[in-house]
């Protein structure tokens, strides 16, 4: 991402890991590995992040943040716990910086004079053509 609002790494030392065993295929592996990455992250808390930020990230993660302020993500698609980690992680950043990025605001726009005619002009003819096609009595 070029457009980064959040380095990569930046957040990392702010960042808290749990491992849970992971469901869904995998076989014995399942039972006995605990694959599943689980991230916390504590927005109110956090040093890193700016009060203005903090506040646009409550407000657009609402769902993905509770009560007390923590954004939860898990994975669990590989059967390794460092890919599931890795991977936890990206997809960390990439929903802090499209949730801190600042989309433009729509300029409104008038169509040109020459447009509009040439609208008019094209149903002026699909109407002429309907109409030469009706049955004189």
């Amino acid at each position: 991402m070029n457009d980064e609002i959040i380095k990569y790494g930046s957040i990392d030392a702010e960042l808290e890991f749990s491992f849970a065993r992971a469901s869904g295929p995998g076989g014995q592996n399942v039972n006995k590995v605990s694959s599943k990455a689980e991230l916390r992250f504590h927005v109110l808390n956090s040093q890193i992040i700016s009060e203005e930020q903090k506040s646009t990230l409550l407000k657009k993660l609402k769902s993905r943040i509770n009560n007390d302020g923590i954004l939860f993500l898990t994975s669990q698609e590989d059967r390794s716990q460092l890919k599931n980690k890795e991977k936890v992680i990206a997809r960390f950043y990439e929903l802090i910086n499209k949730a801190l990025k600042k989309h433009k605001k729509r300029v409104k726009t008038k169509p040109s004079k020459a447009s509009i005619e040439n609208r008019l002009k094209g149903k002026r003819e699909v109407s002429e053509k309907k109409e030469r096609r009706k049955k004189e009595f």
